[in-house]
Order: C-alpha cells, then structure tokens, then sequence
C-alpha cells in the first residue's frame, strides 16, 4: 500500500522549554527564508546495490523463507548491469539533476493527492490537547479568542520571515512546511485532488473562517491599519457569532468534506455550480485557517475522556455530533468544546505533525498568558455568515455522507492512554535512545499478541533536505525479531536478553540515522517504480511479488511526535488489520493513542495498549534485575 500516512518522528531543536517562541528579529528579514532554503542540500538518491541489499535485509524477519528465496532471485535479476534496474536508476539521476528534490512532487501526489478514501480518520490527524477548565460558552469563545490571537502571533514570524530555523544535531532543516499550513486547503477532484495556498497570493486572506452548529462564518482578524485584532476584540466578534447562529436545523454542509474523495469531488462540482455556494466555498478555502466551536459531547468517565476526545478531534463523534461541524479539507482546524475539550485536526498533504505541533505549543504556551491589557471598544462589523443554496441533489450528497461518516465513526476502536510508569527518562537513564525504545517494546507487544513479527512503519524526517519530507524507518528488523523471539523463552538467559535487547535498540537508531541522512529504501524504492510507470515501461517483477505486497502491508503504523504540551497526536491504521500508535514521551510518563478497526476481528485498541504498557514494564524490569545492566 504506497499511501500510507507520513509523520515525522525527529524532534525539531528550536524549541526551549518553557515559553514562546522568539522571532529572530523585531522586524520583517525580506528574503530570509528563500536564503535560507537554497542553502540546504538537495534530496541524495541511494546507490541501487545499497537499496536491494537493505531491501532483503529489511524483509527477513517479516517474510517466510520460501517467499524469501524467490524474492532474491528478482532482486539479483534487477539489479545486474545493464538490466533495468540500472535504467530505472539512471532515469532518477537525471530527474535528481534537474529538480530541487527529486521525490518531493511525487510523495504528495502518490501518497496524499490521488489517495481516494476519505482524509477522516485515513489521512488527517488529530491533536488531543489537555482539557481546559471551561463549562459554559464564556469561557469556550475566551479559550476560542486567546487561541486565535496565539496562532496570529505565530503567524507573524512566519509573515516576516522571523521564525527561528529548526536544528538537528547542529544541521539547519527546511522550514517550508511553515510556509504551508496556513492559508491553504486541499481540493477535491474526481480523481485526484490538488492544494492551493494563498498565502503567497498579492492580497494573501485576512479572515478565518469559524463554524457553530453546523454554520460557517468569515471573520476577519486584522484591523484597517493591519494589526491583529485582540483577543478582547476577537471574543465580541465570536460572540456575535454564537447568537447568530443558535438554530442548529441547519444542514450539515461540511459534512460533505469528509467523504469517499471521488464522491466528494462529484458533488463539489455540482455544489459550486451555484455562484452564491462557489464563493462560500471559497472563503473557506482562502480563511486563514478555521475554529470549530463544538457542542458538549456525551459524558464519559475520567479514564475514558482522552479516548473520547480524540475521535472528536478525528471525526466530531458523527452525524449527530459535531463531524457536520468541521470542513475536513482545511488544513488546519482547532476544535474548542464547550465541555472544555480541545485540540485540532490537520489535512496532511502539506506538512507533517512537527510543524503542527511546534505552532500548536507556541499558542497553548499563547493562552496561559495573563492578559495586561484591556482593548478600547471599536465597534466592529458583524463576522459574515456564509451562505448555501441547497438543492435536492446537494441534500441527497449530505445524505449519504452521513451515512458514510456514521459507519466511519463505528467502525474506529481508538484508546488513548497515558503510560505514568516512567517517560524518556528511563531509558536515557539506560544510555539508549527513547523512540528506538519504545518501538522495540511496540515489537514485543505485537510478538506477543499474534506470534509473528509485522511489517512496521515509523517516519522519519527528511528536512535536513530542500523541500523534505518523511522516509520509512523500518522498526522490524532482525535484531528486533531475536529479542521478542528470546524475551519470554524460559531457557534464554536473562544476560543474553538484555544483550539482544540492547542490539535491537542500537539496530533501530542505527536504522533511523540512516533514514534521516536520506539512505532508506522505502521512497528509493518507489521512486524506481514510478519511473518504470513513467517510462511507461512494463512494471519490475520485484513491484509484482509477494514480498513487495508484504513489506507495505503495515501491521502498525506508528509516529512518535514529541511536543512540549501534555498532549497526544493520533490517527488511523493505515490498513483493515493494523494499529495506529502515536506517542508522546514526556520526561515520567508517555502519552499513547492506539486506534484499530473494530471491524478486524483480530485487533483490538485497549488491549494492544495494555500489551504495550505490559512490554514497556518487562523491558525496565529485564534492565534493573539483571546484572549486566547496572555495569
């Protein structure tokens, strides 16, 4: 499956904790940014013999012998001089040559733009944010106010070109990814879908766009002279908002968004056939980006909330919830409940969850901050509500987005779960990286559960190149399946295990440093096959077999996205029987959200969650009871 979803996983090195970010500069560095872009190294391309050799490396400890062998003899028939693995490899040299990063334009369209399931739950993360003391809509449109005027104090460094340039072991990474969140939304084709972004347009958007009960609003968050409004200013203007737009028997338009992305690209077309439908539409899509103030949904006990709120940030809970409460395309969302949950959702195809989550710190760090100053009352002209004409045939395509969003909603078993035994402390405490930790203790769960070592996905960051975005790291590999095999064996000493835990763990950094300097195999690897479809040559046995089908095939699709919030990202699986695992390691305790389909008899969330905790425990406990870890 090559549409699986990206998410990096290195944490960005700008960040000092606690506080905001800082602009570089009390004024506009014109130029700054595209200086700073045409400064980082373009995108390597992997030697072919490297690739094939990692390829049968990385296959394994997934693939059975027999499949194995087979698969070798295609590889070594691809990879023999003159034959057309050369070829294929001499068309990416030449594409390399000519372009800024040779796999950038094809990783968006391959992997989000022509990839046809919904963006809801399949595509879009959610962000869980801790919940925020509020139980009436005063406080929900202060909280709403203070978080607008947050995310335009970010923007602004992103608009003068102030923002500090992120590091990673002392390399500057590309910071376009910023220039993409805002102001911009996916649009929807019949076959394939497209991103336009305004901010770079002569008169870039003013406006967000707020949505309650079901109702879409443009406010616009500059004053005349060009100065943000303030948060006093943008709580009158919500405000206004809310008592306008009290009726809740409105028809749910938004909804549409979060459809099957033919089906959507069909009735948008019809939908803007209307000029008055085209052009709030197009608001929407030019806003800045958009707040969805949601009705309180039902009560859950204190153990459940944080899996609660997060399928209100993946999909608003269904038809009678809040997911007509949304316009999914958008590229980025914040959700605030009146019940006092909150947190956001992002369409990917534009950047991955660092970027998301560093604004997403930059403005909860925003709303902590005591308010000095109050605003001189200027009156304000009323937020303008957006307008749809709704036809028959538009109430039919709600109808069955409906439908189709209520069967989404049922179908996603989601457990988010805060593991308070130890954070990155531990296993920093042990002199071993705490991502490669917690994906071999991922491993063992998934060992343990099923007896058979899965295809993983973990993404790892390619910013430390022009336009960069994720590679593959490969979390199951054969150091990892020795230790899972011998942790529960009886006979196995508990030295050995320690010892061939500790292999695992230096085997997935090694893997990750790897990926992170561009020598992966996963986009090498589809980058041959797209040049094969491109030459419009028959396609390499090796995209045709087994194994191939095998390695994409992920079980668990897992991302760490670190952040300095007490908050979790979490998604989908990225097929009918796999997890999705996000996490978060704080420094005592990890933030966990694991999602499956309840429609796979074979998984289930809480329980891989719970045989995850167990994983984490046994490994700490393997560590401090045996000798050789205390050397």
């Amino acid at each position: 499956m090559l549409c699986v979803l990206t998410r990096t996983m290195v944490k960005a090195g700008m960040m000092k904790s606690p506080g905001l970010v800082k602009p570089v500069s009390v004024t506009k560095v014109a130029g700054r940014y595209l200086a700073h872009q045409e400064g980082l190294p373009k995108l390597p391309l992997p030697a072919l013999q490297q690739t094939c050799e990692r390829y049968l490396t990385a296959l394994e400890p997934i693939v059975e012998e027999e499949e194995l062998k087979h698969t070798r003899e295609l590889v070594t028939k691809f990879q023999m001089p003159g034959g057309v693995g050369e070829r294929l490899q001499m068309g990416l040299v030449h594409r390399a040559q000519k372009m800024e990063n040779w796999l950038s334009d094809w990783w968006l369209q391959t992997a989000y733009l022509d990839y046809r399931m919904p963006v809801v739950i399949h595509s879009s993360p959610g962000v869980v944010l801790p919940r925020v003391e509020f139980n009436d809509r005063q406080g929900q449109m202060r909280y709403a106010a203070k978080l607008i005027a947050g995310v335009l104090d970010f923007k602004t460094m992103i608009d003068n070109e102030t923002l500090p340039v992120e590091h990673l072991g002392g390399k500057p990474l590309c910071m376009n990814q910023y220039y993409q969140v805002l102001s911009s939304c996916r649009i929807p084709g019949i076959k394939r879908d497209s991103v336009v972004n305004y901010a770079q347009s002569k008169r870039p958007p003013t406006h967000i766009t707020v949505v309650h009960n079901f109702q879409f609003f443009v406010l616009d968050v500059y004053n005349s002279d060009g100065t943000p409004l303030t948060v006093d200013q943008i709580y009158n203007q919500l405000e206004k908002i809310w008592n306008s737009s009290l009726q809740t028997n409105k028809e749910p338009i938004g909804i549409l968004t979060s459809n099957h992305r033919n089906s959507w690209g069909k009735a948008y077309n019809n939908l803007i056939k209307d000029k008055t439908n085209k052009e709030s539409v197009r608001a929407i899509q030019k806003s800045i980006f958009t707040i969805c103030l949601d009705a309180p949904m039902p009560r859950v006990s204190d153990e459940m909330y944080r899996s609660r709120a997060a399928v209100q940030m993946l999909h608003g809970g269904g038809s009678r919830w809040n997911s007509g409460n949304r316009w999914f395309d958008k590229t980025l969302q914040f959700i605030i409940g009146e019940d006092g949950s909150c947190g956001a959702i992002y369409e990917h195809a534009p950047a991955e969850g660092p970027p998301i989550i560093a604004l997403i710190d930059h403005v909860v760090e925003y709303t902590r901050k005591s308010e000095m100053v109050r605003t001189p009352m200027v009156p304000l002209p009323m937020p303008r509500k957006l307008r749809f004409n709704i036809t028959p045939e538009i109430k039919q395509d709600i109808e069955d987005a409906k439908q189709n969003m209520n069967i989404m909603v049922h179908d996603l078993d989601m457990r988010v779960a805060v593991f308070s035994h130890f954070g990155k402390n531990f296993p920093k405490s042990q002199k071993m990286s705490p991502d490669a930790f917690i994906q071999i203790a991922l491993q063992l769960a998934y060992y343990r559960m099923y007896k058979r070592c899965c295809a993983t996905y973990e993404s790892a960051s390619l910013r430390m190149f022009r336009l960069g975005r994720t590679d593959t790291i490969r979390s199951a590999s054969i150091d990892s399946a020795r230790f899972v095999k011998a942790m529960d064996d009886p006979i196995v000493p508990s030295t050995e295990k320690v010892s061939l835990m500790e292999k695992a763990v230096r085997a997935h950094r090694g893997y990750t440093d790897m990926a992170i300097r561009g020598q992966a195999i996963d986009r090498h690897l589809l980058g041959l096959k797209l040049q094969a479809i491109e030459d419009l040559s028959a396609l390499p046995e090796i995209f045709m077999d087994t194994s191939y089908a095998v390695a994409l095939h992920y079980n668990l699709s897992t991302s760490q996205v670190p952040s300095k919030t007490d908050c979790v990202m979490c998604f989908g699986p990225v097929v009918p029987d796999g997890y999705g695992v996000c996490y978060n390691p704080m420094e005592s305790h990890i933030n966990f959200a694991v999602s499956a389909f309840n429609s796979c008899a074979d998984t289930n969330a809480a329980r891989m969650a719970h045989s995850l905790e167990d994983a984490l425990l046994d490994m700490r406990g393997l560590l401090e009871q045996t000798p050789k870890a205390k050397l």
